[in-house]
């Protein structure tokens, strides 16, 4: 297996587990509040749907867009991502912006799930009501979490041409991550969603820049090895950033 299957293995496995952890999250405080039927449901259906759309896009993208456009489109659109997910990272890395909380997030779900339909309605009625709100509820986040993750399967698999091995990865992430979430049947508050971020953003923007690079006629040193070394060298920068920019924390000042 060559580096440049290695980063893309480990950066579709970490994209994918990010937004999984964020879906799994929805999808047990939709099971806790309203029912777990609604909430499996609601996982089925957003997958089906999902399952849909990488079969109509991925076809369409390998047999229609030559290979030096799809690199620097794909390499655009890595950038993109990637630079949206390194300064959010760096961000919550310097104390800028607060780190994403699963607890806060599971929190709120629940509270918002666990409202009443309304007192002058009937038992079935209320719980057809919060079948139809657990159900969307739950689909909504699969979905959008899952639109993400095949985003970066198919941009990545298909400018590597190995779509194989970015799919295998992902679903790697699903079951790994959905076994943890049946085990706990809780969300996953522990994992450390922050650093996973940032080294997700920097091999999507390495993998852009490369991409970017063969696409306009680039030649790298190396080949695929310049990836890992643009992996380093983002990853040196936003080490810089997250330094020069952190916020001090605040003690006790002695009184002289």
């Amino acid at each position: 297996m060559s580096s440049s299957n290695v980063v893309l293995a480990i950066a579709v496995f970490l994209a994918s587990a990010v937004e999984m952890v964020e879906a799994l999250t929805i999808v047990v405080a939709v099971g806790v509040s309203r029912g777990w039927r609604p909430a499996l449901q609601g996982v089925a259906a957003a997958v089906a749907v999902l399952a849909v759309v990488v079969a109509v896009l991925g076809t369409a993208i390998l047999t229609v867009v030559p290979l030096g456009a799809l690199r620097l489109v794909v390499g655009a659109v890595l950038l993109v991502f990637g630079m949206q997910w390194l300064r959010k990272a760096v961000l919550r890395a310097t104390g800028h912006k607060a780190k994403h909380d699963e607890d806060a997030i599971f929190a709120k779900q629940v509270e918002r799930l666990g409202g009443s339909a309304g007192s002058d309605t009937t038992d079935r009625q209320r719980r057809a009501v919060a079948d139809r709100i657990g159900f969307t509820v739950s689909f909504k986040g699969v979905f959008l979490e899952g639109l993400e993750v095949v985003i970066v399967v198919l941009t990545l698999g298909t400018a590597s041409h190995d779509i194989g091995l970015a799919a295998a990865s992902a679903s790697l992430a699903a079951i790994l991550v959905g076994g943890v979430g049946a085990a706990v049947s809780r969300q996953l508050s522990n994992v450390p969603e922050n650093a996973m971020k940032m080294g997700v953003g920097l091999m999507l923007v390495s993998f852009g820049t490369f991409w970017a690079g063969e696409g306009l006629g680039m030649a790298w040193p190396g080949s695929d090895l310049a990836i890992p070394v643009l992996v380093v060298v983002y990853g040196a920068a936003a080490y810089a950033l997250v330094s020069s920019f952190r916020k001090p924390k605040v003690g006790h000042v002695n009184p002289a």
